[in-house]
């Protein structure tokens, strides 16, 4: 953990967490965003059956407060801190007012229990919330829930129940109201298009009542306090927002016609626009929203957005579930030293296939192999699909907004050989920035809400790439490429 600088008592810090999938990081910032200190500890996920993804609730509130009393250590005593929370945004959870342990695991997003009670809403609420019927958003895992956990049902009863995401638990539990923002909402498919609160016919869809959930406002602003006995310091939430978003806001990409791509358990690209815009296979998003005179939800800024569900858990699995390298980087070391996949093709779907297809039951594909195949060549295969999702996803948005660079971030985009695979399979430049763009945009948007920047577009201006990545091949190249993935696709029956 790197010292405080001595100059800085008394002076603002800023402080980014980062809940995410994986792992809980935070970091401290100066007010010119130069990082002060960092701390990181992993989150357990357990898979007890097929399709379920869970986390314990508990362990990911324990996460938060160990690793934010690290990094506070590096906080002078005088220090004023405001801090942005970042979280997962679609996963769920049920607790109980005042009480300290939640009542249900976290339901990660990832997690495909509702399947089948999605089969049963009202076939309207993809035209008015704006995002299809998929297990991805957060209404069917409460609805879920609520129709199958005694304890949330009970709760209900009693009239002590709460539900939501995991950024409204963590606020909730540490005294920072029960609220989350209009990013958040955007993404539970309670929110109709373009909507500033619940929506009472989508709430009915799903069977939930509105005062099961938090109070939707602005991302950054007079957000409320969080205390712990743990910590040093107390905190002046200033940003709350899903992780996506904070990383779009942390790669600088915040301008309309900017896009981002976070490379981690999966792909997340977002593309900001210049109005709240539809289009075939994307999500309409809310990117952050500001406060407003009242205190309520002032302008707001707005993003198209597409998921791949599988990347870094590919490489995972390939190496520890199928035993092809021992870990990770030794993967993506003989990945990088194969010259080609040797005619291999991965179809990185073990969570379902995400946009721009929306598939939920689509599974993973490797094809092509034959005597001669080597773990390299499915490694280098499986890097090369998951840059052609992204590309697929890319493409798409190009229709509506379009892109001249792409901005990466995230653990994946360490490895180089992804990097020129992606560049190549675009015909885009990659600027390449800070490794964890997602806690530095949580820090970045409590700046923006504690009065430190003007805007998002201030904070942004000092944001510049680390590296930039080219493309190597040609157009024609290219092409021959893209036209082999799509009739891999067709082959795989995804193609609608």
């Amino acid at each position: 953990m790197s010292p405080a600088h001595d100059d800085t008592d008394g002076e603002p810090l800023l402080l980014g967490i980062d809940e995410g999938t994986t792992a809980v990081k935070a970091a401290l910032f100066d007010r010119a965003l130069e990082p002060l200190a960092e701390a990181r500890r992993p989150v357990a996920t357990s898979h007890p059956g097929p399709g379920l993804v869970e986390q314990d609730g508990q362990a990911v509130l324990e996460a938060v407060l160990d690793s934010v009393a690290e990094v506070l250590e590096a906080a002078p005593a005088k220090a004023a801190v405001f801090a942005g929370l970042a979280h997962q945004g679609e996963s769920v959870l049920a607790w109980e007012a005042g009480e300290p342990q939640p009542l249900t695991p976290i339901v990660v997003w990832q997690d495909k229990r509702q399947e089948g009670l999605l089969e049963r809403i009202d076939p309207t609420v993809p035209a008015r919330s704006g995002l299809p019927l998929d297990p991805y958003f957060s209404a069917g895992k409460l609805a879920w829930l609520l129709s199958h956990d005694a304890a949330v049902a009970r709760a209900a009863e009693r009239g002590t129940l709460r539900l939501g995401t995991v950024d409204a638990f963590i606020a909730d539990r540490l005294g920072g109201g029960f609220a989350t923002d209009l990013s958040t909402a955007s993404r539970t498919q309670l929110l109709a298009l373009g909507g500033r609160d619940w929506d009472e016919q989508l709430l009915a869809a799903f069977g939930i009542r509105r005062r099961w959930l938090p109070r939707a406002g602005p991302t950054y602003g007079r957000l409320g306090r969080l205390r712990s006995g743990r910590w040093s310091h107390e905190l002046q939430l200033s940003a709350q927002v899903v992780d996506q978003q904070a990383a779009l806001a942390g790669s600088g990409a915040v301008r309309p016609g900017e896009a981002k791509a976070t490379y981690g358990t999966g792909v997340f690209v977002l593309a900001r626009t210049d109005r709240l815009a539809r289009a075939e296979g994307l999500l309409p998003t809310v990117a952050w929203a500001a406060p407003g005179e009242d205190g309520g939800i002032g302008a707001v800024a707005y993003a198209l957005d597409g998921g791949v569900f599988t990347a870094g858990a590919l490489l995972e699995w390939l190496a520890g579930g199928l035993g092809l390298a021992a870990d990770v980087p030794e993967l993506t070391r003989a990945a990088a030293e194969a010259p080609d996949s040797g005619g291999v093709m991965v179809l990185p779907a073990l969570a379902g296939l995400g946009a721009p297809w929306w598939q939920p039951g689509a599974r993973g594909v490797i094809a092509g192999l034959h005597g001669a195949t080597r773990p390299g060549q499915i490694a280098r295969a499986a890097l090369e699909g998951i840059a052609w999702r992204v590309a697929d996803i890319v493409e798409a948005m190009a229709a509506h907004a379009p892109i001249e660079t792409l901005h990466v971030d995230g653990g994946l985009s360490n490895d180089e050989t992804l990097l020129q695979i992606q560049s190549d399979v675009l015909g885009l430049p990659l600027s390449v920035g800070r490794a964890d763009t997602t806690v530095l945009g949580a820090a970045m948007l409590a700046g923006v809400g504690s009065g430190i920047f003007e805007s998002v577009h201030q904070a942004a201006i000092g944001l510049g790439p680390v590296r930039t990545v080219l493309p190597r091949i040609g157009a024609d190249e290219r092409e021959q490429a893209r036209r082999r993935w799509r009739g891999f696709l067709a082959g795989a029956s995804v193609l609608p």
